[in-house]
């Protein structure tokens, strides 16, 4: 072996370790410098745990007083899985034939149904924490809306009192925010917008009621209730919300 092929031989047994300790360096120190930073805002409980949250977590689903929850609340909460599709034998929800059988046998022998348990639905559709009021409310929802007319248990004792604190022009500003505002803010889509007398005249002249009933059955291009989920007082309050700032 000639000298220069020595030399060769011996600088690249070096250059091989210190180019291999050299890559090892840089891509700590990327790992190092990409790492999260645990005090960023991004990075808190709160930030992080919204990240995490299952797909499809309802507004309907967050908590409320105990008890106080409606029959709409629960059932988009909870009924809906099956009831909304007819998954698993449960009769539709909206389907009269379906529901006629049931209905006939009257509200103790729907109710005992729905508490217990019946063929692939758990006691209380799963959900244990329902007082005997809340499944009561979400029974007589579903019920009336496919050909019964069941009175809902009404909201009594503390959970009522937790409703009633409730401020219904706060609450009207805050789902106004949350759904409203998408088209009323802009006059998107024919919607009259906040605060044009001339577009809410005509409208508020046919009274509360009768603009309350429009918004809940759903007008034109706007969905029912404007696609919130909420009760029906709740939705009244951001109507009232709306007029009062369009008169």
């Amino acid at each position: 072996m000639s000298n220069k092929t020595s030399l060769v031989a011996v600088l690249g047994a070096i250059a091989i370790p210190v180019a291999s300790a050299y890559f090892v360096v840089q891509l700590w120190g990327s790992a190092s410098t990409s790492s999260a930073d645990m005090g960023s805002p991004t990075m808190s409980a709160e930030a992080v745990k919204a990240r995490i949250q299952p797909v499809g977590v309802s507004k309907a689903s967050e908590p409320v007083a105990p008890g106080a929850r409606t029959g709409e609340q629960v059932y988009t909460a909870i009924c809906a899985t099956c009831h909304a599709t007819g998954a698993a034998g449960a009769p539709k929800v909206g389907d009269n034939a379906g529901w006629a059988a049931r209905i006939s046998k009257g509200w103790a022998a729907l109710m005992t149904s729905a508490t217990k348990g019946l063929n692939a639905m758990p006691a209380r559709g799963g959900a244990p924490d329902l007082t005997d009021d809340e499944v009561g409310r979400a029974v007589a929802y579903m019920a009336n809306k496919s050909g019964g007319s069941f009175a809902e248990p009404k909201v009594a004792g503390a959970a009522a009192d937790a409703v009633a604190k409730v401020d219904p022009a706060t609450k009207g500003k805050e789902i106004y925010g949350q759904m409203c505002a998408a088209c009323h803010a802009t006059g998107a889509a024919g919607a009259p917008k906040m605060g044009d007398k001339a577009a809410w005249a005509p409208r508020i002249g046919k009274g509360m009621d009768a603009l309350v009933a429009s918004g809940i059955k759903g007008l034109n291009a706007m969905p029912p209730k404007g696609g919130y989920s909420g009760s029906d007082a709740e939705f009244a309050a951001a109507v009232e919300y709306m007029t009062a700032a369009s008169k």
